[in-house]
């Protein structure tokens, strides 16, 4: 089958498996998810699209998220839309046969459960900073490949009439990254995108080191991504007034020109020192930090990083990320955090062979082990470690050595980091960059990893299993639907339930 038509046939198979096209509110993706906004929550599903071959995992929050994987997800994502929209146009048909009384009432009970749950403020702001950044993640990632391919071709002395021309590719978009990320901070908190851009890009002009605010010359690019933030919300502020307040046979002429002209003006004689001070104590602290903290901050960094990610809380890392690359080429953040997904490999494995009875659990881990080792962590976190309970723990506690082992090199003086963030695992090797040569980085970041397998099997291995836990799951026979209720899905990529055992 060809690539196209086996993603028009994941779409199809999951759109009927949602409600249809009637119950989709809204479609987006992210790097490995589709997250649907539904009418009606109850008309999915569940356990059927956990079935289809395509799909890893199922993960519930303020949208339906189905995790396909990188690469795959942004192919089936314009397919399903497309499929959504050709349905639509076809039968624009109710969901069900519910009154709208029913349906109004379903929708505001799921509405108000996932509210509870997941839409505090600060995770909504934390989603909303995730919203600017992660559409800027393919083009890190591509330009820190290309970044990392010049650098090895450079140090090897080869094909140097291409490397300036691999230099100017790696290098453009980072020098214009401050436009982009004001483009969607305008557009995310619902201003005009390209009067952000036109703002933020105040930031990167040339012209600026022509202008001395309050005693100082500005550099271009001071602030980065931050002031570029800072400037593109202010800017969004000052539309929304102008919207309200200039007469409509004006707007047009006015409101754009007083949003550059206000914003550009705080932003030049305010937001770009401000927040070029706060780049560059994240950049100090992060150096300061590995550098004395070493093996100690690794430790923390990487044995926290998963319940981060279970509370959504690991999105407010990703400015730090970008202003950490956009200052020294690479953040030394993202190689410890992704000792995580090693330990949760090594508590996968773990578990694969102290339950060799249990041919479900070890099926999911066979299915799941590959994408764990890339970095997609989700079928193992939602399928195996999470539902058992302890294996979760002792999978953190591989992340933490693995993290450890990397930060004690950074204390070392051997510093390790990333040229783009979203990888993880195995596809991270591409993306590694240090203050040493790339053979000694890539060593390290392996040896990272292999720490973090076997710590993360050890402890799972010796800790990871009470005597009811392995009496209850190391079992022949297919776990009943009521077992499995109660004691959290062991299919892959299930919902989170009540930890077994810990």
């Amino acid at each position: 089958m060809a690539t196209e038509d086996k993603n028009r046939a994941t779409a199809a198979a999951i759109l009927p498996l949602v409600g249809g096209a009637a119950n989709v509110a809204s479609i987006a993706h992210c790097m490995t998810r589709l997250r649907l906004g539904l009418h009606d929550r109850s008309l999915v599903d569940d356990e059927a699209l956990k079935a289809l071959p395509a799909v890893l995992g199922v993960v519930e929050d303020d949208t339906y998220q189905i995790v396909l994987g990188p690469g795959t997800v942004a192919r089936v994502t314009p397919e399903f839309e497309q499929l959504v929209e050709e349905a639509h146009e076809a039968a624009p048909a109710p969901v069900a046969a519910v009154s709208a009384e029913e349906l109004a009432a379903q929708g505001a009970a799921i509405k108000a459960q996932q509210k509870a749950k997941n839409a505090t403020p600060f995770k909504l702001f934390l989603r909303r900073i995730a919203n600017i950044f992660v559409p800027l993640i393919p083009a890190l990632i591509g330009c820190g490949i290309i970044a990392g391919l010049n650098g090895l071709l450079v140090n090897l002395s080869w094909l140097p009439a291409v490397t300036p021309a691999l230099a100017a590719m790696a290098s453009g978009f980072m020098a214009l990254i401050a436009v982009f990320v004001g483009y969607n901070t305008a557009k995310e908190f619902g201003g005009t995108p390209i009067l952000g851009g036109a703002v933020a890009a105040i930031i990167v002009f040339p012209g600026v080191a022509n202008i001395d605010a309050f005693g100082q010359t500005l550099s271009p690019g001071q602030g980065g991504v931050l002031g570029a933030l800072g400037a593109a919300v202010l800017a969004v502020y000052v539309e929304k007034w102008c919207r309200r307040w200039v007469p409509e046979a004006l707007d047009v002429l006015v409101t754009p020109t007083l949003t550059v002209l206000i914003s550009g003006l705080v932003t030049i004689f305010g937001l770009m020192y401000v927040a070029g001070e706060v780049s560059s104590a994240i950049g100090t602290f992060a150096d300061w930090l590995l550098a004395n903290g070493g093996a100690g901050a690794g430790f923390v960094l990487g044995g926290l990083f998963l319940p981060l990610v279970m509370l959504g809380l690991h999105q407010a890392l990703i400015p730090i990320h970008t202003t950490l690359i956009e200052q020294q080429g690479y953040t030394v953040l993202l190689p410890i955090l992704a000792m995580a997904g090693a330990g949760q490999v090594g508590a996968a494995m773990a578990v694969y062979f102290r339950l060799p009875r249990n041919e479900s659990i070890r099926r999911t881990i066979r299915s799941a082990l590959p994408a764990g080792l890339l970095g997609v962590g989700e079928p193992l976190i939602y399928g195996v470690s999470l539902p058992l309970g302890r294996p979760f723990i002792t999978a953190c506690v591989g992340g933490a050595f693995g993290g450890g082992f990397v930060g004690l090199f950074n204390q070392l003086g051997d510093k390790v980091g990333s040229t783009a963030i979203g990888p993880s695992g195995w596809a991270l090797f591409p993306l590694v960059d240090g203050n040493h040569g790339l053979g000694t980085t890539i060593a390290i970041y392996a040896g990272g990893l292999l720490v973090g397998y076997v710590a993360g099997f050890a402890a799972t291995y010796f800790f990871g299993f009470s005597k009811d836990l392995l009496s209850e799951f190391n079992v022949s026979q297919e776990p009943a639907p009521s077992t499995v209720a109660a004691t959290g899905n062991t299919h892959p990529g299930s919902p989170a339930k009540a930890p077994a055992g810990v």
